[in-house]
Formats: C-alpha cells, sequence, structure tokens
C-alpha cells in the first residue's frame, strides 16, 4: 500500500461515488413494478432492495474481471484515465437521473473507460473483440430474451389463474413478485457492483498497489457493496416513476412474470462474465409483461425516449470521459479543474431536482401520459363488459318522465271566478 498515491486515492473515492449514483439509478430495476402494484411499501421495498444488493457483490467477480481484464490494455493506463471515464459516468447517470429516464449505468461506464483510454492510449488499447462480444451483442440481445420471456410468463400466470378467486390470485402474486424483485436485487449486486470493482482493480494496477491480472481485494469488494447498497436505499424516485408507471400499468401477474425473466436472465449473465446492463433487461421484461396481458398496452413514446438515452450512452459518456482526459493529461492543476467542475456540475444538478421532488410519498401520484400508438390500441380494445354497463350507465341520458293523466297539468287555466 506504499504506492496508494493521492490521484489513486481521488479514483477510488469517485469511483465509489459512480456506484452510489449506480445504486439509485437502478433501483427501479428491482423494485418499480413492485412498487407500482402495491406488494410493497416504497421504503421498504428500497431498503429490501439495498441489503440484497450487498450481498449479491460478493457472488461472483466474472464480471469486474471482464472489465480489469479484458475491456482495456491494461499497460499504459494511468489513474487518471480512470478517473475521467468515471467523470463521464457519473455526470451521464445524474442528467438521465434529473429527467427519469433508465437509461444504462453500465454502459455510462463502459463508454467513459472506453473514451478516456482511446484519448490516452489511442484505439488500439480498447479490445474490440471484448466489446462486441460482452457489452454490445449482450445489449441487444437480453431485453429482447427477457422481453419474449416476460411476455410468455405473464400469458401463462393469466391461464393459470384463470379458475383462481380474482383477489385470491392477486394475492399469491404480489408474494411471489416480493420473492422475484430480491432476486433481481441479488443479480443486480452481483452485476453490477463488480463493474466498480473492475474500475477500482484497474486503478489498482495502474498504479502499482496490486499485480497486474489480479482479483479485487476484500476491502474492494466490501466498499463497492456498501457504495451500490446505499445508494440503492435513497432511492432512484424519479426512475421508478417511469419504469413503474411510465412505460405500462402493471398488474401482480405482470410483474410477477417480468421481475422473474429479469433476474433469471441477469444471473446467468454474471455467470458468464457479460457486462450486461440491468436496466435494458427489467425494461425489455417490462415491455413484454405489459404486451402479455390481453389489452394491455406500453407507452411506445416513453420506450422510444428511452431507446434514444440507450443508443446516446456510450457515446454521450465517451465524449465526457475524453475531454476529461485531455483536461487531466495537462498535469494536476488539469485533474483538480475536472474534479471541481464534476462538483459543480453535480451540484448543480442535484439543485435542479429540486424544483420538483418525486420521492416515496408521491412516486406513484402520477402517469406517464399516454401517446398516440397507445392511444389508438387503447381505442379497439374491448373493455371488460361491467366497464361498458357502468359507461352506458353514465353517459346515456336517462329518457324524461312521462305524466300520468291525473298528473298532467291542465291545458288551460281555470276561468276565475267572478
Amino acid at each position: 500500500m506504499e504506492n496508494f498515491s493521492l490521484i489513486l486515492a481521488i479514483v477510488v473515492v469517485t469511483a465509489l461515488a459512480f456506484d452510489f449514483t449506480n445504486g439509485f439509478h437502478d433501483t427501479a430495476n428491482a423494485m418499480a413494478t413492485t412498487i407500482s402494484t402495491g406488494a410493497l411499501k416504497p421504503k421498504v421495498a428500497v431498503a429490501m432492495s439495498a441489503a440484497l444488493n450487498l450481498v449479491g457483490a460478493f457472488l461472483s467477480v466474472e464480471v469486474a474481471n471482464t472489465i480489469s481484464k479484458g475491456l482495456v490494455d491494461e499497460a499504459g493506463i494511468r489513474p487518471e484515465v480512470i478517473f475521467a471515464a468515471l467523470v463521464g459516468a457519473i455526470l451521464w447517470n445524474l442528467v438521465t437521473w434529473l429527467v427519469g429516464l433508465p437509461s444504462s449505468s453500465s454502459h455510462a461506464l463502459m463508454g467513459g473507460l472506453i473514451g478516456a483510454t482511446v484519448a490516452s492510449a489511442g484505439f488500439g488499447a480498447v479490445h474490440g473483440d471484448v466489446l462486441v462480444t460482452k457489452v454490445l451483442l449482450p445489449a441487444v440481445a437480453a431485453p429482447i430474451v427477457a422481453g419474449v420471456a416476460a411476455m410468455i410468463g405473464t400469458r401463462l400466470s393469466y391461464t393459470m389463474s384463470r379458475k383462481a378467486d380474482g383477489k385470491a390470485a392477486e394475492k399469491g402474486f404480489r408474494t411471489g413478485q416480493i420473492a422475484s424483485a430480491g432476486l433481481v436485487s441479488l443479480a443486480h449486486g452481483t452485476n453490477d457492483a463488480q463493474k466498480t470493482m473492475g474500475v477500482i482493480t484497474l486503478a489498482l494496477v495502474a498504479g502499482g498497489v496490486v499485480a497486474p491480472d489480479s482479483d479485487p481485494p476484500t476491502w474492494v469488494i466490501l466498499s463497492a457493496g456498501l457504495a451500490i447498497a446505499l445508494g440503492t436505499y435513497i432511492g432512484g424516485w424519479r426512475i421508478i416513476r417511469t419504469m413503474g408507471k411510465g412505460l405500462t400499468e402493471l398488474r401482480p401477474q405482470q410483474g410477477f412474470a417480468a421481475q422473474t425473466s429479469a433476474a433469471t436472465a441477469i444471473l446467468a449473465s454474471s455467470h458468464l462474465g457479460f457486462s450486461l446492463s440491468t436496466t435494458h433487461v427489467v425494461s425489455g421484461s417490462v415491455m413484454g409483461a405489459g404486451l402479455g396481458r390481453k389489452g394491455g398496452v406500453v407507452r411506445w413514446s416513453t420506450a422510444t425516449r428511452m431507446l434514444v438515452a440507450w443508443v446516446l450512452t456510450l457515446p454521450a459518456a465517451a465524449l465526457v470521459a475524453a475531454g476529461a482526459e485531455s483536461v487531466t493529461d495537462l498535469g494536476d492543476w488539469g485533474t483538480a479543474v475536472v474534479a471541481v467542475f464534476l462538483v459543480a456540475a453535480s451540484a448543480t444538478i442535484w439543485k435542479l431536482s429540486r424544483r420538483q421532488v418525486v420521492d416515496a410519498t408521491n412516486v406513484n401520484d402520477t402517469e406517464e401520459p399516454a401517446g398516440v400508438v397507445t392511444t389508438a390500441i387503447a381505442a379497439v380494445t374491448p373493455p371488460p363488459a361491467a366497464t361498458i354497463s357502468e359507461d352506458l350507465t353514465a353517459t346515456v341520458p336517462a329518457p324524461a318522465p312521462t305524466a300520468t293523466p291525473d298528473q298532467a297539468a291542465p291545458a288551460t287555466p281555470p276561468a276565475a271566478t267572478v
């Protein structure tokens, strides 16, 4: 530890700050559907998710090794490069959180690392085969696979509960949701906390503290797990609202299917060392669950905005990180300038978020307005018979009462009596 310099300490603290933003940015992945369907109270949900994220951080180091050993060439990577990468990732996380968009923290980190590395050592320092096979291809395939699985799971859930009492079935699926949400939280800690572990380990290798090809030290695993757990407990309520209410309206059967499908995909990818975006997986499963229920619709306007954010994540974070790396390359004062900029920008974003506060008390109050496609689908989807009856009663005016002969008013007033 004698080589633990000031810049290396700054990198470790910044990496843990990113891990914290990753936690509150991705709380929605595990708990948005559980909160929106009423399976758990908001504060209870985020506390449970935080604890399981911490446990999940200790289950594997495969994803951490993908980042620290596979994505970029360790040789020639300075701690300043990793600091610049983290700046790009943190700022993208905060901007998308401010507007309530569920973008990928994982891809923000990947983009930042790639941009800073290219700015420092050129394109040759990025391992393109690892980027394609373990980052880009899973980003495309995972939400599709999870979405199809959730759609099938939703239909099976409704089929199996068709003859059951409606309230009893919903209660049972809400209980199932709690278990599946816990599994997603565990999977998120296993996958996403490892990314910060990998970045810190890469910085330690670059600073000469640990040998190349080393696994993350125990203190790195513990600190990364605690940081992501704390961020999860804070709760990214803006993104929880979008994921739980803005994308589609979920019922307990759909929430259970969506979370089970997402957890399975995330845990499988973690075992294989894929740096998977849990946001992509959960969003795909939520949309699949929305389409799996008869008459269910997805708000494609919200989905389109999310897709745009997904596409922009890698290049946007890479550009910011490349700019930060160019400034840090000027020396210690350049690194100080970037650090001050990061703090000032983060404080500004936080201040802007206070203009319209979203928290545990109002996270389910409003929904995203329906888009054109959603409105058109809803218009041609026949509502249940009970709803039709109620609508007719409310909209068709009752016939005017017909007076009986005894009640009829005289055509002319009686003659005045003289």
